[in-house]
């Protein structure tokens, strides 16, 4: 079931144009991947869905229903720019934050006391806000996002200012809201962490979207049937019989072991080149090179920027 559906979005400001005719499909219960260098779009889009600003044109669709005033309480929004009151209790921010959204004080107060022994801030109640750390404000506001359960949340740059192992312990809850029911939103420059958390993405860059899909399968079309092979006992004569449709892109000594990164033509599998190579050393490893999220960003970018130079 698609819980979020934008339907050539646009919007314009000024003399500039943050979206064109941006559509895409959620689905429920995935995380999805909102991509795209500083300036693309993304944040506008995010805004226009949280209903903080309208579009010119284009429509959105919220669990089927066109989107209206009464879905903001269905929606969490943890926006790149946080915000607490730096001089209340942390306790009672959190409180208050998450009775605006609509929780009793009683279920609030329970949350909240499992979420900050969780988080392992329960000791931070009743310090003031401006005495927490960035990343420790950062958990209470990941907290009071998802306090009040909602069909639709959305995380932009939610891992922004976290040491390796809180980003790490964020990851694994945002898996668990996935695996509760969850539908997540999450726009990053952390290519890592989409490959890591995000079933499908769309990448948006100045206002256009240029790529979309399932992050399995864009990996896979992006292939270039490069593999790494790790042999011992490599016979040099195989240079001398390497087929032309092989291309030696890489060869390091290690100890004992030769490492080869070789390129197939496109009507070549990896068979053809083990069976080759079998003939010539000892095989102990042998991968293909998939090119990773980062890789694919960068060259898509770079390939649309070319493009509209010639429009």
């Amino acid at each position: 079931m698609i819980i979020l559906s934008v339907k050539e979005v646009s919007k314009n400001f000024a003399n500039h144009i943050a979206l064109k005719k941006i559509s895409l499909d959620v689905d429920e219960g995935s995380i999805f991947g909102l991509l795209g260098p500083n300036g693309a779009g993304k944040t506008t889009l995010i805004r226009i869905i949280n209903q903080i600003t309208a579009p010119d044109s284009g429509e959105i669709f919220f669990m089927g229903e066109k989107l209206k005033s009464a879905h903001t309480g269905l929606i969490g929004y943890l926006p790149e720019e946080r915000g607490l009151y730096k001089k209340m209790k942390t306790g009672e921010q959190a409180l208050y934050l998450s009775m605006l959204k609509g929780v009793s004080k009683y279920d609030a107060m329970r949350n909240l006391k499992y979420w900050f022994e969780r988080f392992e801030i329960q000791s931070w109640w009743n310090r003031k806000v401006e005495e927490l750390s960035k990343g420790m404000q950062q958990k209470v506001q990941f907290i009071v996002t998802i306090i009040h359960k909602p069909k639709l949340l959305i995380f932009d740059e939610p891992f922004s200012g976290f040491d390796p192992i809180n980003v790490n312990i964020l990851k694994d809850e945002i898996l668990n809201l996935k695996n509760n029911g969850s539908t997540i939103i999450f726009s990053t420059h952390n290519m890592a962490s989409v490959e890591e958390l995000c079933d499908n993405i769309v990448l948006i860059n100045k206002a256009e979207k240029i790529l979309d899909g399932n992050v399995k399968e864009i990996k896979k079309n992006y292939k270039s049937n490069i593999f790494q092979v790790t042999l011992s006992n490599l016979s040099l004569q195989f240079r001398e019989f390497l087929p032309q449709q092989f291309q030696l892109l890489d060869s390091v000594n290690d100890n004992e072991n030769t490492i080869l990164t070789i390129k197939l033509d496109e009507n070549l599998t990896s068979n053809d080149l083990l069976i080759f190579l079998v003939n010539y050393g000892n095989i102990h490893s042998f991968i293909e090179l998939t090119p990773c999220m980062n890789d694919i960003f960068i060259e898509t970018v770079q390939q649309s920027e070319k493009e509209k130079q010639y429009i």
